[in-house]
């Protein structure tokens, strides 16, 4: 792929074909103790022309800590707009695009248990793709049984900046591995205080595994910026996991994009965005 570093000007024009923006609400619970149910909410993006006839690629995509299901697409508008050009201008295929958020409500937000993250795995498979895939017109094509969201898996993505990066990991990557095979971390694994070893070997883990069980990688794309504060600890153990794992392979199903000079920032997680969706669901 050719990177760019910063933003195509084209991409920011009002586009002609504009898709639309859904606020999309499921139920769930907090699959602990209390098993608090949950009225959930997530943004959803249907590209211009949405057709139910049609079947489309999901991409859930996720915010960072202390906000919600808004920031991507009704924060920050000019995603949606990003998202049209490159839809108009054919440079990623239409996709649906899903906002959840990890948190439980507005009050959970403002805590920064870094368990959240884990946690979330179970609302992810057992609720969230449900109601989604169900409503919406997936490849899963209304069928959301576990055994056809583990069979449609290749036409869904998962990705995040920040935390919402460590969530990518930790509830998609390690625990929900057969039903994503295409990846998208920004800005961070484990954070600055996490154990390196330790997520080096659930890389390496989780590829293997997967592989024994004929649930192969289609693509991680991983994403920063060298002056970001997760650059480090994000850098050291992909580098490694790239080193120990054969099932991580450079230009064939992996790649790391480091914005020069790029910080911890909107700016970055847009055009990290904008590569990835040019490689997911591309095989």
């Amino acid at each position: 792929m050719n990177y760019v570093f910063e933003m195509p000007q084209n991409m920011l024009a009002d586009c002609a074909n504009k898709g639309t923006v859904e606020l999309f609400e499921y139920t769930s619970e907090t699959y602990d103790d209390e098993h608090r149910q949950l009225s959930k909410k997530a943004f959803v993006y249907l590209p211009y022309g949405y057709d139910k006839s049609q079947k489309y690629n999901v991409l859930y995509l996720l915010h960072g800590g202390g906000f919600m299901q808004e920031w991507w697409l009704d924060m920050f508008p000019d995603t949606v707009t990003i998202l049209d050009n490159m839809i108009a201008q054919g440079i990623c295929k239409p996709c649906i695009i899903v906002t959840p958020t990890f948190y439980h409500d507005e009050e959970n937000k403002n805590t920064h248990d870094e368990e959240i993250c884990e946690n979330f795995r179970f609302e992810l498979r057992k609720d969230l793709i449900p109601a989604i895939e169900s409503h919406y017109s997936t490849y899963a094509g209304g069928d959301v049984s576990e055994e056809n969201l583990i069979k449609t898996r290749n036409h869904r993505a998962f990705a995040g900046l920040s935390l919402g990066s460590m969530t990518t990991y930790r509830a998609a990557f390690y625990n929900n591995f057969d039903l994503f095979s295409y990846y998208g971390p920004f800005s961070g694994c484990c954070g600055p205080f996490g154990n390196h070893d330790l997520e080096v070997e659930r890389i390496c883990k989780t590829l293997s595994e997967g592989h024994e069980k004929g649930f192969e990688l289609d693509y991680m794309f991983c994403a920063n910026g060298d002056k970001d504060i997760a650059f480090e600890e994000h850098k050291d153990i992909m580098e490694r996991a790239v080193k120990q794992s054969p099932f991580l392979k450079q230009d064939e199903n992996y790649d790391f994009f480091i914005i020069p000079g790029g910080v911890h920032d909107m700016k970055a997680w847009q055009l990290h965005l904008y590569h990835a969706l040019q490689v997911f669901f591309t095989k």
